[in-house]
């Protein structure tokens, strides 16, 4: 194969995976982060997510956490699919089943504290955290909700060789809650409890700058907060 084609069949993968990402509607879309595509939209941060179903539940949060002037400042949002907010909606049910004792219970977004949804600061970083300014090293950044003891969320790129018959690396963003020291600097990684392992989320589709600030989405399988609660069963 000829660099030339080479090259070509390369960007026709990186286009197909891109097209496949933002048609798909599945909580496992595949993961799709090769930096070739900006996606620059003429609408607003919230205006975009408002506009795409899989946001629907995301853009619910916002309203009545009462953060859309906010996401539609100059700010990076990481932003969480349905799937994600549909399992942390159903933790908290879970968690008011067990108060009241009634598996019956009606429980929607709507019955969540407004000020517990405020914690969607985390995901929401001043300024534009796009790929130039990161890198496989990864760095701390401080997010819009503030210091929380004991945490620190950390993004960087994640490399891979996955597709060396096209290209020698792909770098997928990520994003992850360390919870004390980073897991990878502990000698003995076997021995940290689970509840305090980091948890690190690729990114699914990055790069989407709107005319107010830029959005990474989070990869279908990232439960809102992080939570590792119990889920309602119905």
């Amino acid at each position: 194969m000829t660099k030339i084609i080479k090259k070509t069949c390369a960007y026709l993968l990186f286009a197909l995976l891109f097209f496949h990402v933002l048609t798909s509607c599945s909580k496992n879309d595949y993961i799709n982060d090769g930096g070739i595509h900006q996606a620059k939209v003429n609408m607003s941060t919230y205006d975009y997510l408002a506009s795409h179903p899989k946001f629907d539940s995301l853009v619910r949060i916002i309203d009545r956490a009462n953060l859309k002037e906010l996401v539609n400042s100059d700010i990076t949002f990481y932003a969480t699919t349905n799937w994600g907010v549909a399992d942390y909606v159903s933790a908290k049910k879970q968690q008011r089943i067990a108060e009241v004792g009634d598996e019956n219970i009606s429980f929607s977004i709507d019955d969540i504290d407004p000020k517990r949804l405020d914690s969607l600061k985390i995901y929401m970083f001043k300024g534009k955290v796009e790929r130039d300014k990161l890198d496989i090293n990864g760095a701390y950044f401080a997010n819009l909700f503030g210091p929380i003891p004991g945490v620190r969320f950390q993004l960087g790129l994640r490399r891979t060789r996955d597709y060396s018959s096209y290209v020698d690396y792909v770098d997928y963003l990520y994003y992850t809650k360390v919870n004390g020291t980073l897991d990878s600097e502990e000698p003995d990684q076997n021995t940290i409890p689970e509840a305090a392992r980091d948890v690190r989320v690729d990114v699914q589709t990055s790069g989407i700058i709107t005319t107010t600030g830029v959005i990474h989405v989070l990869h279908g399988d990232h439960r809102l907060f992080f939570n590792k609660e119990k889920m309602a069963s119905n």
